[in-house]
C-alpha cells in the first residue's frame, strides 16, 4: 500500500508542534510508560491502524514491555499477565475508542476502576494518550499510511 499523501500532521508545522507539546505533557505526567503504550496499542488494534500498531509495538519494546504481553494485548481480558491497573486502563481505552458503538461507553464503573489505580495527573495522561492515538489512527487510515513508515 502506498500513502495517498504525507501525514497531515507533518504538512502543517503548527499541528506538529501542538501534538509534540501534548506528548511532552503526557511524558511529564509521571504515568508508567508501559501503561501508555498498552492503551495506545489497544486503541490502534481496535481501529485497525497498522502503522500505529507497528510503531506502538516498537515503542513498547523500547519501554521495557515484553513480547509475551504484547501478543496478549488484544485478548487482555483472558490473560493473567496484566495488573488490575493495566486492565482498568485497557478497558478505558476500549470504551473511549468505541464511542461510535455507544456514546456513553466510558461508564462511571469504567472511570472509577481506572481512578482506583491512577491519580488525576495519570488519568489525564491516559485519556490524552487514548485521544491522540485515535486521532492518529484516523489520520493514518484516511491517508492510507502503510505500516512500517516512520514520521
Amino acid at each position: 500500500m502506498q500513502a495517498r499523501m504525507t501525514n497531515p500532521a507533518m504538512i502543517l508545522p503548527d499541528a506538529t508542534k501542538g501534538i509534540q507539546n501534548i506528548y511532552k505533557a503526557i511524558g511529564a505526567s509521571g504515568t508508567d510508560g508501559k501503561v501508555l503504550e498498552l492503551v495506545h496499542l489497544r486503541a490502534s488494534q481496535i481501529n485497525g491502524c497498522s502503522p500505529c500498531v507497528f510503531g506502538g509495538i516498537k515503542s513498547a519494546l523500547k519501554n521495557g514491555e515484553t513480547d509475551e504481553r504484547l501478543h496478549q494485548v488484544a485478548a487482555w481480558r483472558d490473560s493473567d499477565l496484566f495488573t488490575d491497573g493495566e486492565r482498568a486502563a485497557l478497558e478505558m481505552a476500549e470504551a473511549a475508542t468505541r464511542l461510535a458503538d455507544n456514546p456513553t461507553a466510558v461508564t462511571d464503573e469504567i472511570w472509577n476502576a481506572a481512578a482506583d489505580h491512577y491519580d488525576e495527573k495519570e488519568l489525564s495522561a491516559i485519556v490524552l494518550m487514548i485521544a491522540l492515538t485515535n486521532m492518529f489512527n484516523r489520520l493514518n487510515t484516511t491517508v492510507r499510511q502503510p505500516a512500517g513508515a516512520t514520521w
